[in-house]
């Protein structure tokens, strides 16, 4: 009689989820996955897909208060007037581009930026500190990863100077990505008079459903007037070592300018996210500052607030509009179905694509669902060229004239979970600088050979396999 309710029970909740499936599903292999996995998981293969395969776009009653309030935050809150200003590029790739992510997400080209592409995070922590020293009005920092350690040490005592001088302080950490923040640590920052908040915090009543989004990005702003983003977190493994890994690579970026703003409407969104404050009403957070620098900025900023998958759109803007060459530097690389195509198609083409990424990463799901995908690739064109270091940068750039950096990895949860944040540079100039970064790091790497990988063992294309199978959940 028991075993006749459990069978009840797993019939009725895989028949729940397979509707859910069928119905709101965003690809057919990612579909198929979720399909096999409520039913060869009784009960957890269900709970599993509560947590993590809700398609919150689609299914609007699963959509949380918080994702409607940013909503309407974005619809009330910084509404582009005039066109998109795409005729400040010079060509038709540049101007579709930008045209996509203004439909998408009403953020502009801003014109007169300057950028210093920091490569690595020692770079990106001394600017940064600099940055926080000269403050005169405010400091917005927004992570998701903060760690107690040494940096964070740093930056602790830079605040608490610049409290005393009566400059405002706003931190936001995301709750998963932060759990090593210690309480003392926090109350520490709260007791020197910093705002300091959580994002998509686990509450009673949502934590089922905002478990899985969470919020990617990395922010630092200072007086509206110098802005930083990238993928550098704040935490020691970008200055010790980390066992089997090394020091972390990475790239980030720091921009004066208008695009500076951009930057700090993502900032100001999620503040009023997490806190219900609005200080989008005062000038003192929303004033542009100009900057005489030749560097045209478009940011791109996605999550499930987005009626898109931004980012994902936008990758495979670039991989579709290149003419002659795709770079792409990614710790991640767990493509969709379409992304996959893209690059193959690319390749086929003509296109040289190459792609620089870790032979291994903090991960080993991570690291064999991409493996995965090598075959397939090598066999259309695509050069793969994997590192002995762990590189984090969230780097591709086309046609050396149009790169972008940002936080985003290569796979379904940046494309459809996470709050993410991108910076497209119209430049030549910025993208020949990322480009002599990636070639001397790609003469160092080993590239991969289509016959050497095909003889690698049975155990680990079972392995490939199996975590491309569960590769919905990375």
């Amino acid at each position: 009689m028991v075993y006749y309710i459990l069978g009840l029970i797993h019939v009725i909740l895989f028949s729940w989820a397979f509707y859910n499936i069928i119905y709101f599903g965003v690809r057919p292999s990612k579909s198929l996955s979720w399909v096999l996995i409520t039913l060869l998981f009784p009960f957890l293969g269900v709970s599993v897909f509560a947590l993590f395969g809700i398609n919150r776009r689609k299914i609007k009653f699963f959509e949380l208060k918080e994702t409607k309030k940013r909503k309407e935050y974005i619809q009330q809150s910084f509404k582009s007037k005039g066109d998109s200003n795409t005729d400040i590029l010079k060509n038709k790739k540049q101007q579709k581009i930008s045209q996509l992510i203004y439909s998408n997400t009403n953020s502009k080209v801003q014109d007169k930026n300057s950028v210093i592409v920091l490569k690595n995070g020692k770079e990106a922590f001394e600017a940064i500190y600099k940055a926080l020293e000269a403050a005169e009005v405010f400091i917005h920092l927004q992570y998701y990863i903060i760690e107690n350690g040494e940096i964070f040490s740093k930056i602790v005592k830079i605040l608490e100077k610049k409290l005393q001088e009566g400059i405002e302080v706003r931190i936001l950490y995301d709750t998963l990505g932060s759990y090593h923040l210690n309480k003392e640590t926090k109350q520490k920052l709260k007791d020197m008079g910093a705002e300091l908040y959580p994002e998509t915090p686990f509450k009673f009543g949502s934590f089922i459903f905002s478990l899985n989004y969470r919020n990617h990005r990395k922010i630092a702003v200072i007086d509206n007037k110098i802005g930083f983003t990238g993928g550098v977190n704040i935490s020691d493994e970008y200055i010790t070592e980390d066992v089997g890994l090394g020091i972390w690579q990475d790239t980030h970026l720091q921009i004066t300018g208008f695009a500076v703003n951009c930057i700090h409407q993502s900032f100001l969104k999620d503040y009023y996210y997490a806190t219900n404050q609005n200080l989008s009403d005062d000038e003192k957070y929303t004033k542009m500052y100009g900057h005489n620098g030749d560097t045209k900025i478009q940011i791109v900023s996605s999550g499930p607030d987005y009626e898109e998958a931004v980012v994902m759109q936008q990758y495979l803007s670039f991989i579709n509009l290149a003419e002659k060459s795709i770079c792409v530097l990614n710790p991640y690389f767990i493509p969709t179905f379409s992304i996959l195509e893209a690059f193959k198609i690319a390749a086929l083409s003509g296109i040289n694509v190459s792609l620089l990424l870790p032979a291994k990463s903090d991960s080993k799901v991570a690291t064999y669902g991409m493996y995965s995908y090598f075959e397939s690739l090598l066999k259309a064109g695509v050069h793969i060229y994997l590192r002995d270091d762990f590189s984090h940068s969230k780097v591709i750039f086309i046609d050396d004239e149009i790169a972008s950096v940002g936080s985003t990895n290569f796979d379904c949860r940046s494309f459809e979970h996470n709050y993410e944040l991108n910076a497209i540079m119209y430049s030549k100039k910025a993208t020949a600088e990322l480009k002599e970064e990636f070639d001397e790091r790609k003469n160092k790497a080993h590239k991969i050979d289509l016959e050497t990988f095909r003889k690698r063992s049975f155990k680990q294309k079972t392995l490939e396999r199996l975590s491309r199978f569960f590769s919905p959940l990375l």
